[in-house]
């Protein structure tokens, strides 16, 4: 059943009405269900039963507390991009051990950190970061398990802002020097090298280039063992897709376990998949109410704006990445009613400011609510302070229950740790 959906006329999440949580919490506002993020783990997790494996959650889809440790709670692991994100997933309760640190630019107190903590392993991204992990480690007087992130140069089919595996992107060493980058690593003093990793981009649909991905992994994988690494693992990244919108396609958990395992599960080693998106997106809406509409005179087809309290510092994706999200009004619609084509704006001193564009809705009016569909991943944690706006209530639903797990900001947070210095008191 999903677990958002209408009940009696009003859009439920599991068994609490939206309304019931706009009524005391206010909006704009995300609620996640519990429900739904345990489920995608627990699929994705039988889907790779078969072989030795670990599923690090990608922090940087969001990095709520409660959702981390949540996850947490099913065996989850880690994958994190910051000093920030790896203090977040210990703060929910994820062990050092089950957190590999990725991202091109590690500062050295990042690095000494995650040394410090002891996690399972670096994902190193070029042979400079190599020299400066083995330095600090030294200086610590610890070693530094490090995989090598290689890229395959295998085109994700995505969009541009979230393809990582091609030659022209910062991320990773490209197949072709990485192992020469190998040599040094092994050459290095204060090094373990246990993985090889490798992630090609997100919101990925079609298989078919992680496959290709996997096979060049698979055999690269194969020289760096012959070069004598003890390796414990291969790390093949994440990057799954979800359906924003109905009929939209993206892979089920055993189909892209099969192609995991197909790709990568011979080698003896353990696997690690790195989700972020596809526990989280679908688990989540934001709530927000109509403030005004107006007629629209000309333009794109739509016939009006809808003006609603959340805006692009809210969620960001359809102003940067032309996202769709599905909108739907949180009183159920009358059946046979006629759609009004309208622009779904919020109230951000920018023409970029949008949630849907020339969109086919219900006809909606001033107080009426609206939930922006699969907005779990990549909503709070990409919000800002623009405009000066507070950020958002975050709620975690559990069954009949719910809780705030962030309060809204204040005009007061908004301003702390700013001061007035004394030449301009």
């Amino acid at each position: 059943m999903p677990t958002v959906a209408y009940r009696g006329g009003r859009l439920h999440c599991e068994e609490v009405p939206l309304d019931a949580i706009a009524r005391e919490v206010g909006t704009p506002t995300f609620v996640y269900s519990h429900a739904a993020i345990v489920a995608a783990y627990d699929a994705l997790d039988r889907a790779l039963a078969a072989r030795p494996h670990l599923v690090c959650y990608a922090l940087k889809a969001n990095g709520n507390l409660a959702v981390v440790r949540a996850l947490a709670a099913r065996g989850a692991g880690a994958d994190v991009t910051s000093g920030g994100e790896l203090y977040r997933a210990l703060a929910a309760g994820i062990p050092a051990s089950r957190i590999v640190y990725a991202g091109v630019g590690k500062r050295d107190d990042e690095i000494a950190t995650a040394l410090e903590a002891g996690i399972l392993g670096f994902n190193v991204e070029s042979e400079a970061e190599l020299e400066a992990i083995d330095a600090i480690a030294g200086r610590l007087g610890r070693r530094a398990r490090v995989a090598i992130r290689v890229n395959p140069d295998v085109d994700p089919r995505t969009h541009p802002y979230i393809a990582t595996g091609l030659t022209d992107t910062k991320f990773g060493i490209p197949m072709g020097r990485a192992l020469d980058a190998y040599r040094r690593a092994l050459g290095l003093a204060h090094l373990d090298v246990v993985g090889v990793d490798c992630h090609i981009g997100s919101q990925l649909t079609d298989l078919a280039p992680l496959a290709e991905a996997f096979a060049r992994l698979r055999a690269f994988t194969l020289e760096v063992r012959a070069l004598g690494a003890p390796l414990e693992y291969v790390d093949v990244g994440g990057g799954i897709g979800i359906p924003y919108h109905e009929g939209q396609a993206a892979p089920d958990p055993d189909a892209y376990a099969r192609t995991v395992l197909e790709g990568v599960g011979d080698l003896g080693l353990t696997v690690i998949v790195e989700p972020g998106r596809f526990l989280v997106g679908n688990a989540g809406v934001l709530l927000t109410r109509v403030l005004f509409t107006k007629p629209r005179a000309v333009g794109n087809g739509a016939t009006r704006f809808v003006i609603v309290d959340a805006a692009m510092n809210d969620l960001i994706r359809p102003s940067l990445y032309q996202a769709h999200h599905d909108l739907v009004p949180v009183a159920e619609p009358a059946p046979g009613g006629e759609p009004v084509v309208a622009d779904v704006v919020g109230p951000v001193c920018e023409s970029a400011d949008f949630l849907a564009k020339a969109r086919p809705l219900p006809p909606l009016e001033r107080g009426d609510l609206v939930a922006v569909r699969s907005a779990g991943a990549y909503g709070f944690v990409m919000a800002s302070n623009y405009n000066a706006r507070p950020r958002a209530a975050e709620v975690l639903v559990h069954g009949r229950e719910f809780a705030v797990v962030r309060a809204r900001e204040t005009y007061e947070d908004l301003v702390r740790g700013e001061t007035i210095p004394p030449f301009l008191r």
